[in-house]
């Protein structure tokens, strides 16, 4: 059975064109530059292309691989998109073999064993997984791009394996080290590529981290410079990993009434020229995406609740998605393409 499209399903379909034009222009600008870069000696100052020749570029790293991802996610949602051949030419500059290597003996230096944990991690092995993806589906493009990026995938694996089995807390902000929202891409990496030990210790820690969680307290909900909801990243995990079961944990974590109500309006945003504020318009696209995928497991009247604010969040956020500042362009199109 094909599933009805949602108003922001059409929307995004109707403008893939200048979707993709924004990722395509936002990725080639590699000023201004917001730089992740722990420096080990007075010599070790480098452009950032020098470091990462594959993700230079779209303001930060992290920045550069979900726009990657979005290119190719418009790519397999409208086949008859306009800059198929772009999209093409900027993955065969970028994802080569020698480039992939010197971004994994950057991130091997040590010293740099915390370079965008987890955020950049996980949409690392997001878009991995939506190379793979392209690749199972036929795509010999795909498929090439996924081998020369898989060592540093492989190496991205290990290591947040490794930090989920020995960190003793969740971090439940609202920004970049928000635990859940990063094992909720991750998770779709495993899934993806059948590794099944990745799926296991993301399952495993949830259900240790949040497994017992009780009435969130949404009425904190946002801060002022959130683009993730910690309570609906956490639902939405929960709802992934818990399956049939997540209904009874929904009833203890469901927040009161009225905190429940904060998820339900969208949030305001006074300044899009500010690139802390502006994450307000990010929080209305992902809250539209939680808050719509989570709606099919919950009773009539939360499912109404939920759908309808979905509706008013996107709302809310597409129309400032592709045509303000840079602050905002340049990681905005992602956030519209969450399903």
């Amino acid at each position: 059975m094909t599933t009805a499209l949602t108003s922001a399903d059409r929307d995004v379909l109707a403008h893939a064109d200048a979707l993709a034009a924004c990722a395509l222009e936002v990725l080639g600008r590699r000023f201004p530059h917001k730089l992740d870069h722990l420096i080990l000696d007075a010599q070790d100052q480098r452009l950032p292309a020098d470091m990462h020749p594959v993700f230079d570029g779209c303001f930060d790293w992290h920045s550069s691989v979900h726009m990657h991802w979005s290119l190719l996610r418009l790519r397999a949602l409208a086949p008859g998109l306009g800059a198929r051949d772009a999209i093409a030419r900027r993955f065969d500059a970028h994802f080569r073999p020698e480039l992939v290597e010197r971004e994994l003996a950057y991130v091997r230096t040590p010293g740099r064993g915390a370079f965008e944990r987890p955020y950049g991690w996980a949409w690392l092995l997001k878009l991995q997984a939506e190379l793979a993806a392209q690749a199972g589906a036929g795509h010999e493009d795909a498929a090439r791009w996924a081998a020369a990026l898989a060592p540093l995938a492989g190496e991205i694996v290990a290591r947040l394996m490794a930090f989920l089995s020995t960190s003793g807390y969740p971090v439940r902000a609202g920004t970049h080290p928000n635990s859940a929202f990063a094992m909720v891409l991750a998770r779709d990496h495993a899934l993806a590529t059948g590794h099944e030990a990745l799926r296991a210790t993301i399952d495993g820690v949830a259900l240790t981290w949040f497994g017992a969680d009780a009435a969130c307290p949404a009425a904190y909900e946002p801060s002022g410079t959130d683009f993730l909801s910690p309570g609906l990243c956490e639902a939405l995990l929960m709802r992934r990993v818990l399956g049939t079961g997540f209904a009874a944990w929904w009833s203890g974590f469901r927040p009161v009434p009225a905190a429940l109500e904060r998820w339900c309006v969208p949030a305001a945003v006074s300044d899009r020229r500010d690139g802390q504020l502006v994450h307000l318009d990010g929080l209305n696209l992902a809250r539209a995406w939680c808050l719509r995928a989570l709606a099919p497991a919950l009773e009539a009247q939360d499912r109404e609740r939920f759908e309808r604010a979905a509706d008013a969040h996107w709302q809310a956020g597409w129309p400032h998605v592709t045509g303000g500042d840079f602050v905002a362009t340049h990681w905005l199109v992602s956030f519209a393409l969450l399903r």
